[in-house]
């Protein structure tokens, strides 16, 4: 399993940045790049598992490995949700999605990497650079409300 790396830099805060990034009402809106209707199941702290699912149920089932609100959190894909069942019989490894936020001088810097194969990379790379700019949106235009 290769690693890909996602970048942009956000003209906000780390907190606004993270609250875009994870917060009930903006997590929908970036990640419709991936999927319309998705959606997540979880309080994001270390330890939770955390069920991404699409608008028919089906997903993906994770584990927060690390959540260090507004610098980094960790996710670990440990198998797929189908027809409402929770399947761990791929060979998913150590899958990780990760995010790390670096602040300075008012403007934050988005690091995305995650394990990947060969047969997602395209879709990936295509796909990534659209929910960034949707995430740079959501945090850039946030008012006090998030």
């Amino acid at each position: 399993m290769e690693k890909i790396e996602f970048k942009t830099t956000i003209n906000t805060t780390a907190e606004k940045v993270w609250n875009a990034l994870f917060g009930v009402e903006t997590y929908p809106k970036w990640t419709a790049a991936f999927m319309e209707g998705s959606r997540v199941e979880t309080d994001w702290k270390k330890g939770s598992k955390a069920l991404f699912l699409g608008e028919n149920g089906d997903g993906m089932v994770a584990v927060i490995q690390d959540s260090i609100p507004n610098q980094y959190m960790s996710i670990k894909h440990l198998g797929e949700i189908k027809d409402g069942k929770e399947d761990y019989s791929g060979n998913w490894g150590e899958t990780l999605e990760n995010y790390t936020l670096n602040e300075r001088d008012g403007k934050t810097e988005l690091v995305i990497d995650m394990g990947i194969s060969d047969e997602w990379r395209d879709y990936f790379e295509k796909t990534w650079p659209k929910a960034l700019d949707k995430v740079k949106e959501i945090a850039e235009n946030s008012g006090e409300h998030l």
